[in-house]
């Protein structure tokens, strides 16, 4: 399953790639994520945004509901709403798939079923161009949509950066 997991990631485009290591390292605080990831004032100022909202994210693991109760349901969805808009309004997470492969590492498996909510939401909110909306909205599969179970099967991979190494700089060691 881990071959699969890496074989996705590495289906998304390099943009895609880049931003979903970035919110790992803001979300579950692996690294200095604006020295790594700061590239000028604009990518830093989304960048301190990203970790002002995904302060949330630890509560938000232990809110997750275990069933469809809907008195368990707000406390978690509103706020998860948010932050998948703004992921979205970054315009890096071109599909359902790249969402939920960020979201499952930075909530957990069990965040899946509240995913299409989550992500369906967030995608018709108005503050995304509607072009965009309808390209989010549309890459939400059916199946996707209308799972009637899902696989509690924690990830296994979570990208991280690598450091670029020069053709023949690892045989000088």
């Amino acid at each position: 399953m881990t071959l699969a997991e890496i074989k996705e990631f590495a289906s998304f485009p390099a943009a895609t790639q880049r931003y979903i290591r970035r919110s790992l390292d803001i979300g579950l605080d692996r690294d200095d994520a604006m020295a790594r990831w700061s590239r000028d004032v604009v990518e830093a100022a989304s960048i301190r945004a990203q970790a002002r909202l995904y302060r949330a994210l630890p509560q938000l693991r232990e809110l997750v509901p275990d069933d469809s109760g809907l008195d368990s349901v707000e406390p978690f969805l509103a706020p998860l709403v948010t932050i998948v808009a703004f992921d979205l309004g970054q315009g890096r997470l071109p599909s359902f798939s790249a969402v939920r492969f960020l979201y499952e590492r930075l909530i957990g498996a069990e965040v899946r079923p509240w995913l299409p909510a989550a992500f369906c939401a967030a995608a018709a909110l108005p503050h995304l161009h509607p072009e965009l909306r309808r390209k989010l909205l549309q890459s939400i599969s059916e199946a996707a949509a209308t799972a009637s179970g899902w696989s509690n099967r924690q990830p296994a991979f979570f990208p991280y950066w690598v450091e670029k190494v020069e053709p023949g700089q690892w045989l000088a060691s």
